[in-house]
Order: C-alpha cells, then sequence, then structure tokens
C-alpha cells in the first residue's frame, strides 16, 4: 500500500492537516492509537440525556480577538459558539473553612472567549466529514519509521488484534505529543540525540491535569449574581468556570489543583465526592446533587501522558519545532500543538501547526 502522506495521530492537528492535503488532492491516511478520533478533544453528555448537549473535558475556549486560525476556521465550517459567561460576581476561596469572598470585576477585566455549542468535538467532527471514507484508521499503533533508500518512508503500525501492518509514503506527518513520539516511535535511522532530547524537553500540554464537570437543572447560580467564577486555594478544584450550554441546563467545570500522583492515590469516586462537596461550599445546597459529574483525568491517559508528564508545570514551556536538523528532515514533518511557534498548548497553536505541516508536505510532493 502506497499514500503520498501518513498522519499520526487524530487530533485537531493531524485533522487539519489531512483536510488540507485533501482540498488539494493529496491523498493521505490517519492512523490514531484511540478507539476515537480527537486526541485531546474530548467533550462528552450525559448517559441516556442527549438533548442537554455535550461538555468539554479537553480544550474549551478560543480568543477571537487573537487567535484567527480557528476564528476562522469555526466560521468557514458554520459552528455555533457560546460567548463565554462571565456576567456576576466571581468567588475567592482560600480554606474550606473561611468565609467565601465575593467580588465583582471592573468591565473588560476578562478576556472575551467562545466555547462551541456541541463542544470542540464539533470541530473535530467536521473535520472528519470533510475526508474521504476509510481516511482515519482507529485503533492503529505506530511502532516504528523507516527511511528508505528511494526516500520514500514505510511505517510500520499494530492493529488492536495485533495485526501488523506496513504502509509506504512520500511523507509523515507526526501529530501527536512530541514525547510520547519519542518514547514510542523506533526510527530508522536513529533521530539524532539533541532532536529526541529536544522532544523529551516539551511537556505534553495538559497531560498533568484532569478536569470535572458537574452538570444541574439550571444556571442556579446565576439567579444569586454570580459568573460561576471561582478561584480556590483549598480545593480540590482550584479554578471553576460556567460551562452552562444554550439549553436551560446548567454546568460548572473545573481544574484541579491535586496533583496527578494525589488524584491517583484517592481514586475517582473519593474525588468526584470532594469535588461536590466543594461546590455545595461554594455554591450553596442546589449545588449538592448534580444531573450528572463527568470526570476525565488526562495524566492517566497513556496516549497522552508519559511519567514525566506526571510533574505540574512551574511555568508556560518552551514551544516549537524540536531541536536539531536530519537525513530526516524533508520526510518527517512536526505538527501537533507542543511544535507551534506561537500559541503552543492551545487549539490555535494546533492549527497554526497542521497548516505549517500540510505545506511542507505540498512542498516535498
Amino acid at each position: 500500500m502506497i499514500e503520498q502522506v501518513v498522519i499520526v495521530g487524530a487530533g485537531l492537528s493531524g485533522m487539519r492537516a489531512a483536510s488540507l492535503l485533501q482540498s488539494k488532492g493529496i491523498s493521505c491516511k490517519v492512523l490514531e492509537a484511540r478507539s476515537r478520533i480527537g486526541g485531546r478533544v474530548l467533550s462528552l453528555g450525559v448517559k441516556d440525556r442527549p438533548e442537554i448537549g455535550r461538555f468539554d473535558l479537553g480544550p474549551t475556549w478560543f480568543w477571537p480577538n487573537h487567535e484567527p486560525a480557528i476564528t476562522k476556521l469555526v466560521k468557514d465550517l458554520g459552528l455555533s459558539t457560546i460567548e463565554q459567561h462571565t456576567v456576576g460576581a466571581m468567588l475567592f476561596e482560600q480554606s474550606q473553612t473561611g468565609q467565601v469572598q465575593r467580588h465583582v470585576l471592573p468591565e473588560g477585566a476578562v478576556e472575551r472567549s467562545m466555547r462551541l455549542a456541541d463542544g470542540i468535538q464539533s470541530l473535530i467532527d467536521a473535520l472528519a466529514s470533510s475526508l474521504p471514507p476509510g481516511t482515519v484508521e482507529l485503533n492503529t499503533r505506530v511502532n516504528a519509521i523507516q527511511l528508505d533508500q528511494s526516500g520514500g518512508v514505510t511505517i510500520e503500525a499494530e492493529q488492536a488484534d495485533g495485526k501488523k501492518k506496513s504502509i509506504r509514503a512520500a511523507a509523515v506527518i507526526l501529530a501527536l505529543p512530541p514525547r510520547i513520539l519519542a518514547e514510542r516511535i523506533a526510527f530508522s535511522p536513529r533521530l539524532p540525540d539533541g532532536m529526541i532530547a529536544s522532544l523529551k524537553d516539551k511537556p505534553t500540554w495538559m497531560a498533568g491535569q484532569a478536569k470535572a464537570v458537574a452538570v444541574y437543572e439550571r444556571p442556579f447560580w446565576r439567579d444569586a449574581g454570580l459568573s460561576g467564577q471561582v478561584t480556590s486555594w483549598a480545593g480540590p478544584l482550584q479554578e471553576i468556570h460556567d460551562a452552562s450550554p444554550e439549553t436551560d441546563y446548567g454546568a460548572l467545570f473545573g481544574f484541579f489543583g491535586l496533583p496527578a500522583k494525589m488524584r491517583r492515590e484517592l481514586g475517582e469516586e473519593h474525588i468526584l465526592k470532594l469535588v461536590t462537596d466543594q461546590l455545595t461550599r461554594l455554591f450553596g445546597p442546589q449545588a449538592e446533587k448534580p444531573i450528572a459529574l463527568l470526570y476525565k483525568d488526562w495524566a492517566s491517559d497513556p496516549e497522552t501522558a508519559v511519567e514525566e508528564d506526571v510533574q505540574p508545570m512551574t511555568s508556560f514551556p518552551e514551544y516549537g519545532l524540536p531541536a536539531g536538523k536530519s537525513s530526516w528532515e524533508k520526510r518527517v514533518i512536526f505538527a501537533g500543538t507542543e511544535t507551534a511557534s506561537g500559541h503552543g498548548g492551545h487549539l490555535e497553536g494546533a492549527l497554526q501547526a497542521a497548516e505549517r505541516a500540510a505545506s511542507e508536505a505540498m512542498n516535498i510532493l
């Protein structure tokens, strides 16, 4: 089997690169180790309640005043958006027993951000629908990539049933976290040590994080003049925001302040009990019994995180293309948000990396 381009990873960067190549008449194959498309984009609904909508357990926002690529793509695809709700007072919690402080921020203090009405997954789904059937192969893990004497590339992959397959291509786009590809894909000839070190030095964005979403019959906190936004030093959620859909339902989501190691030790059931206790402490008895609690710990996702990612980030990483050149330079192309020169870690960075990678592939062909 010979493809013009093989893309490893069906996250936003990989799917966008595939759609750009296909739009120029360049055939490609997307290989994804997971059983779903989206990568770190994950939007889930409430079991047996599809009318409520989907909620983001991965990336949630984009900022139209600063992020042109995603703003234009969302408009071109005709996707519905929701402006992030920030009207009302925000809460500050310094301890579990102390008084919760209430502050009204001055107008314009919060940067305008947008969500997608059916979750960021709807962006992935729209890109997927633009591709020919069979373009994406799920449950297919790439283990090795070899540079042929003819200048082509051979990709060795293994499917979930253990069946192995080889695919030849003119070029390969690697659209997965740099640490994952450095650790799990064997290259022949071997990538230079400096390039491998550079890949391992790029922390996977969001890999040490976890998110929880509490869904309610209505956004009752707005009646009390609250925006739903919280900063907490008491936890377990360190940062909370309104995640309500356009329907009458309400939702609050939060990022954890608990490190990954502690979350692992406590277990999901105990963590979600702590989440409910905190929301009740902050928003009153109406928060005690949500319709549903959704939870995703990215640090325990083997397709996202390696052991080094369990350590919390202390500063924003230096992202961009890996350092060093090699004989692979014109055949292996790096994509993914961690390789973006700007907006690294954001959806915008993933799209900018996809545009650069697709352009490089077109130049090769």
